[in-house]
């Protein structure tokens, strides 16, 4: 039977979040671009050093695309968040855009509380028995089992040293690698919250990106014109 304290650890960390960020931003800020710009330059490097061996040994290291494919997810997992927290979330907006500025903000609230909505079915559908749904389970409930059988990776081991001196098994345990799966749509239904309340407040008009070509053009504009 399923418990819940991954829940409460969840809630902990998005606590310890929110308190970070309000006395220090820029520390949070930083430590959020260098995680996905060491799990992406991981990946390059994996894949390159790989592509060597192969090619030019004959060689290689099997549990390679393994853990490339778990880099990646990692990346895309925790980088949703942070693409929300930043908008660099790809959107269309002209419809509402051309709607009177007070039901414009409702709706880009409404957009914030939907994709909020979305990481908590994912998180876990189990609430949606109070509305009547039929749906159960859930990214935590996956990963729980996971973590109650201590089931490994196929292919992805732990190096010789670490087994011999962690005592490890030699698996790579499946709730490891897929740790950042309740962890990434948890932060995703926080900072869907934070921007919610941010475009309530006044403090952000949607929840993605604003208008880049615009931008470009209106930054250019001058440049443009001097050469003229």
């Amino acid at each position: 039977m399923p418990t819940y304290w991954p829940f409460f650890a969840l809630l902990a960390l998005v606590v310890l979040i929110h308190l970070v960020e309000r006395m220090r931003p820029g520390l949070l800020v930083m430590i959020e671009e260098h995680i996905l710009a060491l799990l992406l330059a991981g990946m390059v490097l994996i894949s390159f050093a790989q592509v060597v061996a192969r090619y030019g040994f004959n060689s290689g290291w099997t549990g390679a695309l393994d853990l490339t494919r778990v880099m990646f997810a990692w990346l895309i997992l925790f980088g949703m968040s942070y693409g929300l927290k930043a908008g660099l979330h790809l959107g269309v907006d002209v419809i509402i855009r051309m709607l009177p500025r007070r039901l414009f903000r409702i709706c880009a609230v409404l957009g914030a509380v939907a994709v909020f909505l979305y990481a908590a079915i994912l998180l876990s559908a189990d609430w949606l028995s109070v509305f009547g749904g039929q749906a159960r389970g859930g990214a935590v409930f996956y990963w729980q089992r996971f973590f109650n059988t201590g089931l490994g990776m196929e292919m992805l081991r732990w190096p010789d040293w670490m087994v011999q001196t962690f005592a490890l098994d030699e698996r790579v345990p499946r709730w490891l690698a897929y740790l950042m799966l309740p962890i990434g749509l948890a932060l995703l239904a926080y900072r869907a919250l934070e921007a919610g309340w941010q475009i309530a407040t006044g403090h952000r008009e949607v929840i993605i990106a604003g208008h880049e070509a615009e931008q470009l053009v209106a930054d250019n504009r001058n440049s443009v014109s001097d050469e003229d």
